[in-house]
Order: structure tokens, then sequence, then C-alpha cells
């Protein structure tokens, strides 16, 4: 029997990994919340394969380290990281990482669970959405209009509307598999 899956994922194996196992399943992981925050800013003006291609890398360089390490790094550090081409090689995206770190470990420092507060954004629940295509689904929405808007106060970088939408979709806090999909 052949899986059915969304339109959007090629025969690439690691697209299909990714699909499979991680996209829209929900996902109250820090680690994995802040890494998927940070890889959607990644992603601005490229193709998501892209990024997953360089995830290996972006784990070694940043998500393997603790979010309060990644905070501190020196703007020499990051500076350095532009040398591996398995990254993508801008500064401001690089610097928009460490940004986000220090915003998050913020958001902690004065109470805020980031995890928590993100899910907060859709009342904590997943939302299921009809998506008979995957050109059917929205590429922004009120809710992250407004979490784009939220973060953002908070000191957060690459998060825009479309970025949101996208960590939205990446972290299960909605669920735009197709309707056909075998992971709806």
């Amino acid at each position: 029997m052949t899986i059915q899956r969304c339109g959007w994922c090629s025969n690439d194996p690691l697209y299909m990994a990714y699909h499979d196992q991680e996209w829209g399943q929900p996902s109250h992981d820090e680690q994995h919340v802040f890494e998927m925050l940070c890889l959607e800013g990644q992603q601005a003006g490229l193709s998501w394969i892209t990024v997953l291609r360089k995830r290996e890398s972006y784990r070694q360089h940043f998500f393997e380290q603790p979010i309060q390490s990644i905070a501190q790094l020196s703007d020499q550090q990051l500076q350095d990281k532009l040398q591996d081409a398995g990254l993508i090689r801008h500064i401001g995206k690089l610097t928009a990482i460490r940004d986000n770190a220090r915003a998050w470990e913020k958001l902690k420092h004065d109470g805020i669970d980031p995890v928590a507060w993100l899910w907060s954004f859709v009342d904590a629940n997943v939302q299921n959405n009809d998506v008979p295509d995957y050109k059917s689904a929205p590429a922004q929405t009120a809710q992250s209009q407004a979490l784009s808007k939220a973060l953002k106060k908070h000191g957060f970088k690459f998060v825009g509307p479309t970025t949101c939408y996208a960590l939205m979709q990446s972290i299960g806090m909605v669920n735009d598999h197709e309707n056909h999909c075998h992971f709806k």
C-alpha cells in the first residue's frame, strides 16, 4: 500500500521523513519549538528543503546547545559561523538565532513559559483545518499575524506572519495536512 502524503511533499527521503515524522505533530518540547522558530526564520527567501538539508549543521552550531548558551554567543562567534557552508551564510539570519535565544530567555526571566505562551495563540488546542489541497492552505492567519506582532514586541527576529504560520504548522499548532493525507 502506498502512503498518501500532502502534495507539497516531494520524493526526497529527507522531505518525506520530515513530513511523516514531524510536520504537524504537536510539540511542546522547548528545544524543538525553539529550533523550529529559528529554522522557519532561516527559510526566508529560500525553499524549506534547503533548510532541511542544512539542519544538521544548524544543530551542531546552535540547537544541540542549551538556549541560554545560544543567547551568549558573541558577534565574533557568529561571524566565525559564516565560514561554514553547512549554514545559510547570512549574518542577519544567524544573529537572529542569538537574538531569539535572548528574547526566549527574557520571557522565561519574566515568568513566561515560552512554549505555553506560543500555544496560547491557538488556545492551547490543535487547530484542525480542512485542506483539500495544500495550495488552499493559508500563508498566514489572524493568529499568525498576532503571534508575529507579539514576538516582535518581545525582541524576536525573522518572525513575520508567514514565518509564524509556518512555525504553527511545523509544531502542530495547526494541522494543515491535506484531507487525503495518511497523517491527517
